[in-house]
């Protein structure tokens, strides 16, 4: 008999939460329910099937027959139960289709906004004196600035292909390791870490990496590749998966034909190889950002819209990666493509719509 590791007990006067964060499943354990999991937690051996609380610990999952394949982890268990935790959103029902996924997420913003806002910032609502900024400059033709104003979110592509030399800058710019900053590596720069990217890294570690997802690029096979940043290659992995790209984002099924994506992973083993503190787990999500803004950018500047969202079905994108049981995992998706530039995908026009002609 094992006792599930990914349980975390809370003190709650007059008993014990015990949740299983993997699962998404909490229960109340009164003195005695507690005190018998106490001794099962001191020798699992100890365990009886004619026991009732056991029995019913069994069919909670809280002790199992089996023993559970944990992920190695560097880090203390404060950024564990996180990780596992905050994974696979729970959902009552999953959209199919993007008539579905329109219709939910018009309800659930409806339902958030029956409720009040929060506060302004506080630092907003004093009434201090204000220091009025001059006019912004013009912008130059092809600058950054212009990249950045140009930059939106879009719900709505054609699904027209993108060129390889389109998707080679956006992987070499964003991911590369750049030839063009060799000459600035300090000497007493540790071996292995001398490689720069466009943007900055904890540590100078660049533990995050990209699998590019095909659907329609000029030159290209559609499928999973791992982007090869010290080569500036991409090696094939598989072929697209049977469901469509919505099923692996939550049911975001207006995205399904997206030309091209990347999905941004961590190394945690190269975070914690070298900070072994949880804090360092921060960095993992703030390296990510970096790199999709600076994606976006890139394919801004090249004339195409794009797409991001960190709201991702992990265990299947896990699977499709090869990242099961890994201490590289996925944090987040970003995409591009030829677009009208629409916030909205029309499916969810066309309900707003409706609902305004009804009013």
């Amino acid at each position: 008999m094992h006792i599930n590791p990914h349980l975390f007990i809370l003190p709650r006067t007059p008993g014990q939460i015990v949740w299983d964060y993997k699962n998404h499943k909490q229960f109340e354990l009164n003195l005695k329910y507690s005190t018998r999991l106490a001794e099962l937690i001191d020798d699992p051996n100890n365990f009886n099937g004619q026991h009732t609380i056991d029995a019913q610990l069994l069919s909670a999952g809280i002790i199992s027959t089996t023993t559970l394949v944990t992920v190695e982890w560097g880090w203390d268990e404060l950024s564990k139960i996180f990780h596992i935790g905050t994974k696979n959103i729970p959902c009552n029902h999953v959209p199919h289709d993007i008539h579905e996924w329109s219709k939910q997420y018009l309800d659930h913003c409806t339902e958030v906004l029956t409720t009040p806002a929060p506060q302004a910032r506080a630092c907003e609502r004093s009434a201090d004196a204000l220091t009025v900024l001059p006019k912004p400059c013009r912008l130059p033709q092809g600058s950054l600035a212009e990249a950045l104003i140009k930059r939106k979110t879009c719900r709505a592509f054609t699904g027209e292909a993108v060129s390889l030399e389109s998707v080679s800058t956006l992987l070499y710019l964003s991911l590369g390791y750049l030839h063009e900053r060799e000459n600035d590596i300090d000497d007493g720069v540790v071996e292995g870490l001398g490689a720069r990217r466009s943007s900055p890294s904890g540590g100078g570690l660049n533990a995050c990496e990209g699998f590019l997802l095909v659907q329609n690029v000029i030159g290209l096979e559609p499928g999973l590749y791992a982007y090869r940043p010290a080569e500036h290659t991409l090696s094939f992995i598989r072929p697209l998966p049977v469901q469509p790209l919505g099923q692996l984002l939550c049911g975001q099924h207006f995205i399904n034909n997206l030309p091209v994506g990347l999905f941004i992973t961590s190394r945690f083993d190269k975070l914690w190889w070298k900070y072994e503190h949880s804090r360092a787990y921060r960095m993992a999500y703030v390296e990510a950002g970096h790199i999709s803004q600076t994606f976006q950018l890139v394919a801004t500047a090249q004339g195409l819209h794009t797409w991001l969202t960190g709201a991702l079905t992990d265990n299947q994108v896990e699977a499709l990666l090869g990242l099961e049981d890994s201490a590289e995992q996925p944090l987040f998706f970003v995409g591009c493509g030829q677009s009208d530039g629409q916030v909205m995908c029309m499916e969810l026009k066309a309900l707003l719509n409706a609902q305004g002609q009804e009013q």
